[in-house]
């Protein structure tokens, strides 16, 4: 049996599936690769346990804030110096904060991966976030939050949010809000970066034609600053399962030529052994063109261009549901036809023909992603963060492969008679 992280002693290595392999340096920080013969890139990911569920009211939207700061520079290199670096070896360098996380990211050569380490283990670990990156990238901040106001699509999935998890941290939006994002201080700022970016809550995830020594030992030289420091992980989060017993609606008027409507209800986590159960589920509902939602909405009826269905999945709390965009005359229709066709998955389950499809669709999926690295460093990072134990992608194909026609009636029975979310943006 693997080792988990906790279980590992500082210093030492451990082989977690063939080609994969850990090692945790001193003050916890973990240096995970994934060693692909043949490939001539690597992809680096510098995963914090930390994202916008993690932060006080008075802190919404810092994990976001931070992110975009740790690009400003540090006593060694100018944000100019820091994006010229990875340009000028043709690498794709990026970042993102999720709700649980924030990954740091980039895809090189894989010669010049010792570079791509130091450029990240310098910014990780000495970004200066001086009062006047602080105030240039809160206006850079305030228009993203304008831009994703403007597009109905993310204000639909926002207001679903809300309304899902009802005050929760959970139903906050990633980038803050106008508000919050003008009330922070330097000083707050700081403080986060000072508090959560310490060794024991990150991960250093490599994928590509890499040794594991090598990777390990360029860590820890980059990331030296937090080896020195004993820091402790995040506190287990609080619970977000909703325990309301009713459905919630919830309308925003808003001047945009569609109606967009997101219905949803209560989900799976992301380590629910059924997760694989509702990834066949999800693609017979509406994972493709073949899928229920996409023939009878789009097809049969010509009542939307775009509609789909979806998982959220989180440590403690998940939901499942469905997104579409219509014309405001359509919306009534659309909605009736959706919540038919819930009901109909959710008596009589999916086919034999579905079943074998949405296998198909899962197993498919899976393999073609993991042909690249950044993919496959994706994979380790967050595997890392928030599971248990690494699969084998031939022990992941063989759950799919294990799912039963009862298995995903069991769940859509289930799922799709719990209280619902529905969400509503567009004209009034």
């Amino acid at each position: 049996m693997t080792l988990l992280a906790h279980e590992q002693t500082p210093g030492t290595s451990a082989t977690l599936i063939p080609g994969v392999r850990r090692t945790v340096l001193p003050g916890g920080l973990r240096v995970v690769t994934e060693t692909m013969p043949g490939v001539r890139s690597a992809a680096i990911g510098v995963f914090v346990g930390v994202g916008s569920r993690d932060e006080t009211p008075a802190l919404h939207g810092c994990s976001h804030f931070l992110e975009h700061l740790l690009f400003k520079g540090t006593p060694t290199r100018t944000a100019m110096q820091i994006s010229s670096t990875m340009d000028a070896i043709g690498g794709d360098f990026n970042a993102y904060t999720a709700k649980e996380y924030t990954c740091y990211h980039a895809r090189v050569l894989d010669e010049d991966l010792p570079l791509a380490v130091d450029v990240l283990g310098d910014m990780m670990t000495n970004s200066l976030i001086t009062p006047e990156h602080v105030e240039d990238e809160r206006e850079v901040i305030l228009d993203e939050i304008a831009m994703h106001d403007d597009d109905p699509e993310d204000v639909v999935h926002n207001l679903f949010a809300e309304a899902a998890w009802s005050g929760r941290p959970l139903a906050k939006p990633i980038a803050g809000t106008t508000e919050s994002i003008r009330a922070l201080s330097r000083a707050q700022v700081n403080r986060y970066y000072r508090r959560h970016y310490v060794g024991a809550n990150m991960t250093v995830a490599v994928a590509g034609n890499v040794k594991h020594a090598d990777v390990v030992r360029r860590v820890r030289r980059a990331f030296a600053p937090l080896l020195e420091a004993e820091g402790a992980p995040m506190l287990p989060r609080a619970t977000e399962v909703s325990k309301s017993a009713h459905s919630v609606e919830t309308r925003s008027s808003r001047p945009f030529e569609q109606v967009n409507l997101v219905l949803g209800m209560k989900g799976l986590t992301r380590s629910d052994p059924r997760r694989h159960v509702l990834g066949v589920l999800n693609t017979a509902l509406g994972g493709g063109s073949s899928s229920r939602l996409f023939q009878e909405v789009r097809e049969a009826r010509g009542l939307a261009y775009s509609v789909y269905s979806f998982g959220l999945a989180y440590s403690d709390a998940g939901m499942v549901g469905v997104s579409v965009g219509c014309l405001p005359s359509k919306s009534g229709q659309v909605l009736d036809v959706v919540r038919d066709e819930l009901e109909k998955i959710a008596r009589d389950g999916i086919t034999a023909e579905e079943l074998e499809r949405g296998k198909g669709q899962m197993r498919g999926g899976l393999v073609l992603g993991l042909e690249d690295t950044g993919s496959r460093m994706s994979r380790l990072g967050e595997s890392e963060l928030f599971q248990k134990r690494l699969l084998s992608v031939d022990d992941i194909l063989a759950r799919i492969d294990s799912v039963t026609l009862d298995d995903v009636h069991e769940l859509a029975a289930s799922v799709f008679n719990r209280p619902e979310t529905l969400a509503v943006v567009g004209p009034a």
